[in-house]
């Protein structure tokens, strides 16, 4: 009887966690496995945190080893899901399209941070209505959880080797938020890892930061490099990332599990066709007015103006597009220093572009010189001790034999 009446009270609250727009809601004590802590371990070993030094804090280590002490009397966490869109374009139609920037699928609409944190909060004052009156605290990726650890020991889905969550018959198209709460509630069984052999997402990384199952180097990570990262990118890494601006979905691309995974209806984050693949040139052109006004509700904000730009000045160089010199020009004169040099960077490659395509197409030529030209203006007036060295390297680029 008492098994009936645990598995009805889930199945009420699994029910609100729907009306509230989550797609799976599952139950797991305070507690992570001792499998998650070793991974934790290693990867703070192996500083893989890059400039995150907030992951490295004692007390925030502490607190993510220990769930239990997020809230005084916790006795149950709610790991649940919300589904977002798949991109609507295959991984070789992103990379084939040179000239746009790729955007991860998450980011084309509203910033899931918003979206769920409201949600999690009218479902945390819903469950009282069940519960009783009990202590919860509601998060969304920015507290010190082990969200996928959790997730798994709940059985709302497992860790893939390239660390996100996978659920059979969804794939990994979602986001976790968690709800801690005092209330007592029968747990889940965990969720059994489906990975077996398969090493698909590392085997597609561009810069291989998945440095071995479910351990990623976030020093390497195009998600990392292009969105918390907030310096120079290393120039080693630059032609590897691609035309990707903001995080990368490539891992999620390949995935089987997610063959077959469909978009939600609705989509709670409400993507917006113009982060589809935007045009480059559109984002190398954003002034701080315009990148606050596209990007009002969008976890792209996060980036900053100058960190999109910067990222757009990368994309822009590794298209070969010859066309985006001129977009990339103002950049040379940036007010930050930190898109001067990554233009300066693009502006290199698409003269070095030229240089080879001289025998190939006419007014190629004319490109390549325009480029120096450019370069050896903006040498002239440059302050900055990093971006004029990018552009004595990125005029020797262009000119060597």
């Amino acid at each position: 009887m008492r098994a009936d009446a645990d598995n009805q009270l889930k199945e009420r609250i699994r029910a609100l966690a729907r009306a509230h727009g989550f797609d799976s809601c599952h139950f797991s004590r305070p507690v992570v496995d001792a499998k998650f802590v070793a991974r934790f371990r290693e990867w703070l070993a192996g500083n893989y945190q890059g400039e995150m030094h907030w992951m490295a804090e004692d007390s925030r280590v502490a607190r993510r080893m220990n769930p239990a002490s997020m809230l005084e009397g916790v006795g149950t966490v709610l790991s649940l899901a919300m589904r977002y869109s798949p991109p609507a374009y295959s991984l070789a139609v992103a990379e084939a399209a040179r000239s746009r920037g790729v955007i991860a699928a998450y980011a084309h609409g509203d910033d899931y941070h918003d979206v769920m944190k409201k949600r999690l909060k009218r479902l945390a004052r819903a469950l009282d209505e069940t519960l009783g009156r009990h202590d919860q605290r509601v998060y969304v990726d920015t507290a010190p959880v082990l969200e996928h650890a959790l997730a798994e020991s709940s059985g709302l889905g497992w860790q893939g080797k390239h660390s996100l969550s996978i659920q059979r018959g969804t794939g990994s198209w979602f986001l976790l938020g968690e709800i801690f709460t005092t209330a007592g509630i029968e747990p889940d069984a965990p969720a059994p890892n489906h990975c077996g052999t398969c090493v698909a997402c590392m085997d597609i990384c561009p810069t291989r930061a998945i440095v071995a199952p479910y351990i990623v180097d976030a020093r390497r990570c195009i998600s990392y490099l292009t969105i918390e990262h907030r310096g120079v990118i290393p120039r080693e890494l630059r032609p590897l990332i691609g035309n990707r601006v903001f995080g990368c979905d490539d891992c999620q691309l390949v995935c089987p599990w997610n063959r077959h995974a469909k978009r939600p209806e609705p989509d709670l984050l409400h993507p917006r066709g113009e982060n589809v693949l935007p045009p480059l040139a559109s984002l190398l052109a954003l002034d701080e007015a315009t990148f606050r006004q596209r990007f009002r509700k969008s976890p792209v904000r996060r980036t900053g103006r100058a960190g999109l730009v910067r990222n757009a000045c990368i994309a822009a160089g590794n298209s070969g597009d010859l066309r985006l010199l001129e977009a990339l020009a103002p950049l040379l004169e940036d007010d930050s220093a930190l898109v001067r040099l990554h233009a300066a960077w693009a502006v290199g490659r698409l003269g070095r572009r030229a240089v080879e395509g001289m025998a190939e197409e006419a007014g190629e030529g004319n490109a390549a010189d325009r480029a120096l030209a450019l370069l050896e203006a903006c040498g002239k007036r440059e302050t900055d001790d990093k971006a004029l060295e990018e552009i004595s390297l990125s005029i020797d680029y262009i000119r060597r034999i």
